[in-house]
């Protein structure tokens, strides 16, 4: 006998996916570049008729977003909350204004504290230069609670090869536990700062893959903890019995008890679940803080630090044509995947 689905409401899944505080912001990209034109970005050909340092319309299967040769996003500034950045196909190079460095992708998270200020850049290189280049990746914002708003900017790399993914049985599916715990698996610790760093928080995160017949239940928490479901890929699944269709996504009462199960083909869904902060949110772009105040307080502070400046040698800074997985982080140490 099917229980009431626990759907508080539904909505329709784009590029930016709507979201429950703490959650700031929720993207999707998921784009179909050509082949590298061994600089890191398409042929030239491909960027005729684009706007180009703004191009967020779908031409040709793929954006360039803010770059102009290399997709992706140059430098900008942060402050007061943290990205959280899951790559499931193709890479990105980062580089930001602590020094630190990197190139993660096919499976790799990364997690950063922008804390009381940082400048980076993400950009997606096409290492491929025969073959298309496709780049898939959720970018999630998470914001900080006011005692963590101005702590020092810091990020960690989260490898693919280590993080924890249950097998259900019968080559039913997996779950990818990114954030929290799950069926006994608990998640690769964020940041310190981090409101995901406190168990009390309930912040959990998973990516579903589930096969046909493959179910999943997500166990009961009290209110007032928030749950969304974006269920971004595949044909069909069910929630507690209801047929649900594709690229539909759900904010759901945590108090009932969810089975999620795929009825047709291969099913894909992001879990976003988190206890309120509770505190004012004053936002203004790249800026998260309380109030207002401290929003212009932060401008000031941008225009007048840059926080920490820009020593590398672009603004779209890209790590070369070898397809190799490193961080480098602020004290010079290297890490590499095992």
């Amino acid at each position: 006998m099917s229980q009431k689905p626990p759907v508080i409401n539904q909505f329709p899944l784009d590029f930016h996916w709507p979201t429950q505080e703490p959650f700031l912001f929720c993207a999707h990209h998921d784009d179909y570049f050509p082949k590298g034109n061994g600089q890191l970005g398409p042929s030239p050909d491909y960027l005729v008729g684009r706007n180009l340092g703004q191009d967020f319309t779908i031409k040709d299967g793929f954006r360039m977003y803010h770059g102009e040769t290399v997709p992706g996003f140059p430098v900008h500034p942060h402050r007061g909350f943290e990205t959280i950045t899951i790559v499931r196909r193709g890479y990105i190079d980062h580089a930001d204004s602590m020094g630190a460095a990197g190139r993660y992708g096919e499976g790799d998270v990364q997690w950063m504290t922008a804390g009381g200020g940082v400048q980076h850049s993400e950009m997606f290189p096409l290492l491929k230069t025969e073959e298309e280049n496709h780049v898939e990746l959720f970018q999630i914002w998470l914001n900080l609670p006011r005692r963590s708003k101005m702590v020092a900017p810091a990020f960690k790399m989260f490898w693919n090869e280590k993080i924890p993914k249950l097998q259900l049985p019968e080559g039913k599916g997996e779950v990818t536990v990114i954030a929290g715990e799950f069926a006994g698996l608990k998640a690769i610790s964020p940041p310190p700062d981090s409101w995901a760093a406190d168990h009390n928080s309930e912040v959990m995160i998973l990516v579903l893959k589930l096969n046909p017949g493959g179910a999943i239940e997500l166990p009961t928490v009290e209110a007032p903890v928030a749950r969304s479901l974006y269920f971004f890929s595949g044909e069909k699944i069910s929630i507690n019995g209801t047929e649900v269709a594709n690229t539909s996504g759900f904010n759901l009462d945590t108090r009932i008890r969810t089975r999620i199960a795929a009825i047709e083909g291969v099913v894909e869904i992001l879990i976003l679940q988190a206890l309120p902060i509770g505190e004012p949110v004053a936002q203004y772009g790249p800026f998260v803080m309380n109030t207002k105040a401290e929003i212009l307080q932060t401008m000031q502070d941008y225009h007048q630090t840059q926080f920490g400046g820009w020593s590398w040698d672009r603004h779209d800074m890209v790590h070369g044509l070898e397809l190799e997985r490193f961080a480098k982080y602020p004290d010079g140490r290297i890490e590499k995947p095992v």
